[in-house]
């Protein structure tokens, strides 16, 4: 998957937890109640079953990377609300 620079998911969960490869580029992570944290290629992200957080590229920069995860009972994500400007800045 590839986010164009200030592209970036909805915030979401994932019954099984969830991790990406970023493969290109610089982005952004952030988990529920945390920082946002920087994130480059060759970086690995695990994010634990049920937690609530989003992805994306930096402000001025394309990321690309893989993501893993399973699906329960047919599911493999939930979406939740968009991230807001500020969220995302920080």
């Amino acid at each position: 998957m590839t986010f164009e620079p200030g592209a970036r998911t909805a915030w979401h969960t994932h019954p099984a937890g969830q991790t990406i490869i970023i493969t290109f580029g610089r982005g952004r992570v952030q988990r529920e109640g945390g920082p946002v944290e920087e994130v480059t290629a060759g970086d690995v992200v695990w994010f634990p079953a049920g937690e609530k957080h989003w992805h994306g590229a930096s402000g001025d920069t394309a990321m690309s990377h893989i993501a893993i995860q399973e699906s329960i009972d047919g599911a493999p994500v939930t979406w939740l609300e968009k991230v807001a400007d500020a969220d995302y800045n920080g």
